[in-house]
């Protein structure tokens, strides 16, 4: 009797740990065939329109979130996802989503993508201050990657002061979130790729003030206007309005969580395939923003093995002139 029973035991224990190799082998694709459901409160923010979430941003963005929980790398509560395919513009609703579950809050903010460059008479990669055509990961391309990300530490820099009336000036300190990323984007720390406020100070002069405490070694401070360019593009990374960014950044500055930025490569790529074949996104089952398609024609994807030595070799062949010294305020 034991003898014939022992290979039926043997083979469930065989077929049992093949079940447990197949889950371990594939932990992201499992998680997210578990973690697909969205809650039904959230349901109602899922779609193309004005302030929705598309279903596969939205999917891939708590996919990534529920995989760092489980690692025990975030208990951020929140985590956040971006659709750089939506067009630029914040009375669009948006395309930066702040998603909390435990306390069922939704909020959409407006944000930059990369701009990316036009190396005269060699390769334009630029992108339009509304649609993103380019992405890419080479560096010093200035082009939006997507992909999964992590929110790490931050910086915060003396960008120069700024009049705030007619008699009193302001310093302007702007706060660099660092993101890490994995993959395609991987190379997210030494590309410098992070969130923060879409400000600067522009037009910038030098005024004597030895007494502040960001003068250099002769006494001067730099001085302009601060601009705002919420609806503006980046060298590549994740910028919100100064309201939205201090928000954003104080919800992870010591409790980090996840960032997924729609579309990836294999997106892109599918989607530029499909149109060349002159089929819609749709009609394929894969998503692009109707209005940026329109206005791009196609996007496409530079990776950094083919763009990386084009940028290095154009910097080789038109070396930057000699920084100009800023004129004194008059």
């Amino acid at each position: 009797m034991r003898s014939r029973r022992a290979p039926r035991s043997i083979a469930r224990m065989l077929s049992l740990c093949t079940v447990a190799i197949l889950i371990a082998s594939a932990p992201q694709s499992f998680a997210a065939g578990q973690q697909s459901d969205v809650p039904a409160w959230l349901t109602a923010h899922m779609g193309q329109g004005d302030g929705q979430i598309a279903r596969p941003v939205l999917q891939r963005a708590r996919a990534l979130y529920m995989r760092k929980v489980s690692e025990g790398k975030v208990r951020n509560p929140c985590y956040f996802a971006m659709d750089a395919t939506r067009p630029n513009d914040p009375s669009d609703g948006g395309r930066f989503y702040i998603v909390c579950e435990a306390s069922q809050t939704f909020r959409v903010v407006s944000s930059g993508h990369g701009s990316g460059r036009d190396l005269k008479g060699v390769v334009d990669f630029g992108n339009g201050r509304m649609c993103a055509r380019n992405f890419g990961n080479a560096m010093d391309s200035n082009l939006t990657t997507g992909g999964s990300y992590m929110t790490e530490e931050t910086k915060t820099t003396f960008k120069g002061y700024y009049p705030a009336s007619q008699t009193k000036d302001v310093a302007y300190l702007r706060t660099f979130l660092q993101f890490d990323g994995e993959g395609e984007t991987a190379n997210a720390r030494q590309r410098a790729i992070g969130g923060h406020a879409a400000a600067k100070v522009a037009g910038v002069c030098m005024k004597k003030d030895p007494q502040s405490p960001y003068a250099n070694r002769d006494g001067y401070v730099p001085l302009g206007k601060l601009v705002e360019y919420a609806g503006g593009r980046s060298d590549g990374c994740t910028s919100w309005a100064a309201s939205d960014a201090n928000q954003i950044i104080s919800m992870v500055k010591d409790n980090p969580t996840t960032l997924y930025i729609y579309p990836e490569s294999s997106d892109i790529n599918a989607i530029a395939k499909t149109v060349a074949g002159g089929r819609s996104p749709s009609q394929a089952g894969l998503y692009w923003n109707d209005s940026c398609l329109k206005q791009i024609g196609a996007p496409k994807f530079w990776p950094k093995e083919s763009l990386e030595p084009v940028i290095v070799q154009y910097k080789k062949n038109h070396p930057a002139p000699p920084a100009k010294p800023i004129p004194l305020c008059q």
